[in-house]
């Protein structure tokens, strides 16, 4: 069975982490592996790929198959595009020369999409962070007019409680006076009438 090129996990759990291998094709998929020739990983943004071309064309050259997630990391960093100009340069079709500068144009024109994109993705998220900070903020005024206004209504509540509190006080104290002095009045008018009486 023809030798595959194919990702091999690594990482923890929810975190992979993968290495490009040229392993036999009935090989498990983290077992023994012929030549590790680069690393993928798909967590940052844009993914972070390490690849050894010249390794990676000489096997595609010497008949190694990848696999369909290995062959579009392969498009995305220009493997396929340098053995394609290599099998054009073996051919006699196009010199070595131009095999190159068509090669390094690619190159410099996908690294400034990729730089394009990773300052976009930049924007995108500081953009997030700010509305996100935004809206955490609003929220934290409307919390704090809410624990305000109920702080208010409690004090006004206290403040009527208290002033009913004083009032009932007050016309108690006022009752007992009431009290008082009608007893007084009604001690002292005996005592006139037992001294007429004496009279």
């Amino acid at each position: 069975m023809p030798a595959r090129i194919r990702l091999q996990r690594k990482g923890k759990k929810g975190q992979p982490f993968y290495q490009i291998v040229i392993a036999d094709g009935r090989a498990p998929r983290d077992g023994k592996y012929i030549e590790r020739i680069g690393t993928y990983n798909p967590l940052t943004i844009p993914a972070q790929i390490n690849i050894d071309t010249d390794r990676a064309i000489y096997w595609l050259q010497t008949g190694a198959q990848p696999t369909d997630t290995v062959r579009s990391i392969f498009s995305y960093k220009g493997v396929l595009l340098k053995n394609h100009l290599m099998i054009g340069v073996k051919k006699g079709a196009i010199t070595e020369g131009q095999a190159e500068a068509k090669y390094n144009a690619w190159i410099q024109e996908k690294e400034a999409k990729i730089a394009a994109k990773a300052k976009k993705n930049e924007t995108e998220v500081r953009n997030n962070q700010r509305q996100q900070l935004e809206a955490e903020k609003k929220v934290n005024e409307a919390r704090a007019e809410a624990i305000a206004k109920k702080l208010a209504e409690e004090a006004a509540k206290r403040a009527e409680e208290e002033a009913a509190k004083r009032a009932e006080e007050e016309a108690a104290k006022a009752a007992a006076m009431e009290a008082e002095n009608a007893a007084a009045e009604e001690t002292a008018q005996p005592t006139e009438e037992t001294e007429n009486a004496n009279a």
